[in-house]
């Protein structure tokens, strides 16, 4: 028997923190089998990217659809796609995938590089975001979609909103850069799912993001609805995040293998 098998499309992080690095990480250790078509390549490291290169579209649609259309997937996440048109691409892909998407609409990393083009932003909202099961933004990331700034956790109702408007089924509104716990808001404008976990005093949280959207797919892919998967994974990353660990000289990564060393 073979495991559930998730595919991110997503930009390699160098550093091995972030990217299709985390995301594979987070699939081994939570028990699917990882897949990975590579969208950009960037030079990263602790203190921050020094540089990036984005993949011709062709070269994302051939990954893709070699990995696809022979090995197939039970979820997709995507994470870092820097362009409209890769972002466009992307979504016309995942959108003919008979699978849950998750869509991480990476617009800066942990240092504040910029990882998605401004002209990029209305084919987020208008092609990408319409084809997600789940959309995983976080606060910087709902004022760049949006316009709405969250400065306190009566404002993460609102930010949803704004987001399921442009057409996710479900959005997760990660509060994490919030004071106090970390409080996320999961909800598909019905019904809301309000997710806690105590704030680590931990400054090594390089590559949460991509983590938690990978975790979230793989629980997705081995057939968990959306509200459970991201209440498993929110739990594994609150872990990651307590046991994340100092790297080179400045923000070191979560630890994808804690578990897997307890």
């Amino acid at each position: 028997m073979s495991p559930p098998r998730v595919l991110t499309v997503a930009g390699s992080d160098s550093g091995g923190g972030a990217g299709v690095q985390a995301d594979l990480k987070t699939m081994l250790a939570l028990g699917v089998h990882g897949m990975s078509v590579i969208t950009a390549v960037t030079a990263q490291n602790s203190l921050g990217v020094q540089g990036a290169w984005e993949l011709p579209a062709a070269a994302v649609r051939a990954q893709y659809r070699s990995v696809v259309d022979d090995i197939g997937v039970q979820a997709v996440k995507t994470g870092m796609l820097g362009s409209a048109e890769l972002v466009e691409t992307v979504a016309e892909l995942i959108s003919g995938t008979d699978a849950p998407a998750v869509v991480d609409p990476v617009g800066v990393s942990k240092h504040g590089d910029a990882l998605l083009a401004a002209s990029a932003l209305d084919s987020v909202r208008t092609r990408l975001l319409p084809a997600a099961t789940v959309a995983t933004p976080n606060l910087d990331e709902v004022t760049q979609l949006t316009g709405v700034a969250v400065e306190s956790e009566g404002d993460l109702r609102r930010a949803a909103a704004a987001v399921l408007a442009f057409g996710p089924r479900w959005v997760l509104i990660k509060g994490g850069h919030l004071a106090g716990d970390a409080v996320d808001l999961l909800t598909d404008g019905a019904e809301e799912h309000w997710l806690r976990a105590p704030r680590h005093d931990n400054r090594h949280t390089h590559g949460t993001g991509c983590t938690l959207a990978s975790a979230i797919a793989s629980h997705l892919a081995r057939g968990l609805a959306v509200p459970e998967a991201v209440g498993a994974a929110k739990e594994y990353v609150t872990g990651a995040i307590a046991a994340g660990f100092s790297l080179g000289a400045g923000i070191g990564p979560v630890d994808h293998g804690w578990r897997l060393r307890g």
